[in-house]
């Protein structure tokens, strides 16, 4: 996969935050319940996301996690960002050699380099309310067509 189990999780926590689009905060043991993630390891991803101002967390009886801001001001590289830090300078090699320019290409560096860069712009242009919105369609077309094979 393109990102780390960290990352997919962060990702994951947030979309569905994001689905639920309420004021209140939500139980991470609920979030890491409805998506399969080890609760402890999702409460330490919630307390980076925290850090870097993805998500407010609430103590106490009705504490939880909640986005800090609407979905459609969060973006996918914000959440790569506070997971695993910022891009490295130089672009990485996909075949992990070290030097990989315009100038000293590996074997795939020009058809890289385009792939590279439309997932940036994909990425960039990718907000957490649309990813929300995709999925919620995705639920209900799995619901609709559940529903249809039991009649």
């Amino acid at each position: 996969m393109l990102f780390s189990k960290s990352v997919e999780y962060a990702i994951q926590a947030l979309v569905y935050l994001a689905e639920r689009d309420s004021p209140d905060p939500v139980m991470v043991g609920q979030v890491a319940k409805a998506y399969n993630i080890p609760h402890q390891f999702l409460a330490k991803i919630a307390q980076t996301l925290v850090k870097h101002r993805l998500l407010k967390a609430t103590r106490g009886r009705k504490g939880g996690i909640m986005l800090a801001r609407p979905a459609k001001e969060i973006f996918l590289p914000q959440i790569v960002q506070a997971i695993e830090g910022p891009e490295p300078e130089e672009e990485q090699c996909v075949f992990g050699l070290d030097l990989c320019t315009d100038s000293q290409p590996c074997p795939l560096h020009h058809k890289w380099k385009v792939i590279r860069e439309e997932i940036r712009d994909m990425m960039q242009s990718e907000n957490l309310e649309q990813l929300a919105h995709r999925v919620t369609e995705k639920h209900n077309a799995m619901q609709n067509l559940i529903a249809g094979e039991s009649e």
